[in-house]
C-alpha cells in the first residue's frame, strides 16, 4: 500500500472512532468489536450527550481531557477522545492515551487471587495467616470513652473474604492513627512486597475483622498472596495469566519507555482559585511510572492502562469469566465476586444502597444509592478520577478516564452513569 493511501485509512478510521461509528468489526482501538448503537439497543442521537456532558467540564476547566468508552452485548458503541491529554505541551487526548489507573488496580489483582481459589488452593473463610505467619497473633487497638487506646488479642483471624472486602481490620490512611499507618507503610528504597506487608502486620488492627468496612491497603495484601500462593511476583502473574491472554498490550506497572508519549498529565485544582476550577499540572514525577529495575508491584494501586485494556478486562468478568475463547474464570466464580459479601455493613466510601463483592462494590438498593444502574451492578473507581461499572442486567460496560486529583469538588464520574444509562432505548 503506498504511504498516501496508508495516512488517508488511518485518518479515516480515527475520523471513525471518535464520531463512535463503525462496522461489525473487531478494532484493534477500541478493545471489542463495534457497532451501530440501535443494533443493540443504545440510541445514537442520546449517546452524544456523553461527549456534550464531559466537554462541559473541559470547558470550564475541570478536567484537561477524556476517554469514556461504552459497550452493550459485547459491543462498542461510544469511543472518544476529548479536551488535552498535556495542556500546557499542546498535545490532544486520543483514544490510546495511557492513564494511572489507581485503585482500579484492585479488582485486577482480586480477581487473580480467585482464579488460584479456583485451583483448590485455598477457602475463603481460612486465615492468611496460613499463608502469611505474619498475620497471625493480631492485635486490635480498642478505644475506651475517654480516648484512651490499649491493644487486646484479636479474637478473629483475617480470612480470604475479610482481605477481598476491606473488613480485616487493617489501619489505614483515612481515619485513625493516619500518621502512624503513613510512616510504617510508606515503600522504603527499591523493597519489594514481602517486606512491605511484613511491616504492614506488625501495625495493630483498627477493628475486630469482619465487624466494619473501612478502605485500606487490603489489596495490597491480596497481590502479595498471590505472590506467595502462586510462587511468582505479582507483575509476572499479571503479565502471563490475565495481560498476555487477554490482549492487555498497554497495562503495566511500570511504563515501557517508548510509551511514555502516550501517557496522560496529572492535574489539579488551582488552589488559588476560589471556585477550584483552572487547572495545574500536579508535581506528580512520570518517572515515577516508567519501567526501571523496581520490584513493588502494589495490588492496592500501581498499574497504567488504557480503555481499550480495561474494557477487555471487563467484558471478561461480564462474560462469566471468558474472552474471545480465553477463560479466566467460571461463571459460578464470577457470580461470586460479584455477590454482597459485607451484609448490612455501612460503606462509608459507596453511601447507602451499596454492598461490597469479592473487589468490587456492589449496588443493592438503586433508590438507596441513587443511581440509574441496576441492582447488582458492580463498579470501582481510581483516585485520579477514573472510573468503571459492570451492569450484568443491561449487558453493559462503561468506563471514563481522566486525570484531576483530588477530584471531590467535581461530579463527573456521578454524572457519567446518567449520560450512558439514559441512551439505553430497548
Amino acid at each position: 500500500m503506498m504511504p498516501a493511501v496508508r495516512l488517508f485509512c488511518r485518518l479515516a478510521l480515527a475520523a471513525t472512532l471518535l464520531t463512535s461509528l463503525s462496522v461489525n468489526a473487531q478494532t484493534p482501538e477500541s478493545g471489542l468489536p463495534m457497532a451501530e448503537p440501535e443494533s443493540v439497543g443504545m440510541s445514537s442521537e442520546r449517546l452524544q450527550r456523553i461527549d456534550d456532558f464531559t466537554q462541559r467540564y473541559i470547558d470550564d476547566e475541570m478536567v484537561a481531557g477524556t476517554v469514556t468508552l461504552v459497550a452493550r452485548k459485547g459491543r462498542v458503541v461510544h469511543f472518544s477522545a476529548q479536551g488535552m491529554k498535556d495542556v500546557e505541551r499542546n498535545q490532544p487526548m486520543t483514544t490510546d492515551t495511557i492513564f494511572r489507573m489507581a485503585s482500579m488496580t484492585k479488582p485486577i489483582a482480586s480477581v487473580a487471587l480467585m482464579m488460584l481459589y479456583e485451583e483448590g488452593w485455598f477457602q475463603l473463610d481460612d486465615p492468611i495467616s496460613d499463608w502469611l505467619p505474619e498475620f497471625s497473633d493480631m492485635m486490635v487497638q480498642v478505644q475506651d470513652e475517654a480516648g484512651n487506646t490499649r491493644l487486646e488479642p484479636a479474637r478473629t483471624p483475617i480470612t480470604f473474604t475479610h482481605i477481598l472486602t476491606h473488613t480485616a481490620g487493617l489501619m489505614n490512611s483515612y481515619r485513625g492513627d493516619v500518621a502512624r499507618y503513613s510512616e510504617v507503610s510508606r515503600v522504603i528504597g527499591d523493597e519489594d512486597l514481602a517486606s512491605w506487608t511484613e511491616r504492614l502486620a506488625t501495625l495493630p488492627l483498627r477493628y475486630e475483622p469482619g465487624t466494619r468496612w473501612e478502605y485500606s491497603a487490603a489489596t495490597s495484601v491480596v497481590g502479595r498472596l498471590v505472590e506467595v500462593i502462586s510462587g511468582q511476583d505479582l507483575d509476572t502473574f499479571f503479565r502471563e495469566r490475565i495481560f498476555e491472554p487477554l490482549q492487555m498490550r498497554d497495562t503495566y506497572f511500570y511504563l515501557p519507555p517508548d510509551k511514555v508519549n502516550r501517557f496522560a498529565t496529572l492535574y489539579g485544582p488551582n488552589p488559588e482559585d476560589d471556585n477550584r476550577m483552572m487547572l495545574t499540572e500536579v508535581g506528580d514525577s512520570n518517572s515515577r511510572y516508567v519501567a526501571e529495575p523496581r520490584n513493588f508491584f502494589s495490588g492496592a494501586g500501581g498499574l497504567v492502562s488504557t480503555a481499550h485494556d480495561y474494557v477487555r478486562f471487563q467484558q471478561m468478568m461480564l462474560n462469566g469469566g471468558e474472552l474471545d475463547g480465553v477463560r479466566l474464570l467460571g461463571r459460578k466464580t464470577v457470580e461470586l465476586i460479584f455477590a454482597n459479601h459485607t451484609g448490612d455493613l455501612p460503606l462509608w466510601l459507596s453511601g447507602p444502597g451499596m454492598g461490597f463483592g469479592l473487589g468490587y462494590s456492589v449496588v443493592l438498593d438503586r433508590a438507596e444509592a441513587h443511581t440509574s444502574d441496576s441492582e447488582g451492578s458492580v463498579s470501582w473507581g481510581g483516585a485520579f478520577g477514573t472510573l468503571f461499572w459492570i451492569d450484568p442486567e443491561e449487558e453493559l460496560v462503561a468506563i471514563i478516564l481522566t486525570q484531576i486529583r483530588p477530584y471531590s469538588h467535581i461530579r463527573i464520574r456521578e454524572g457519567f452513569h446518567n449520560v450512558v444509562n439514559q441512551a439505553i432505548v430497548d
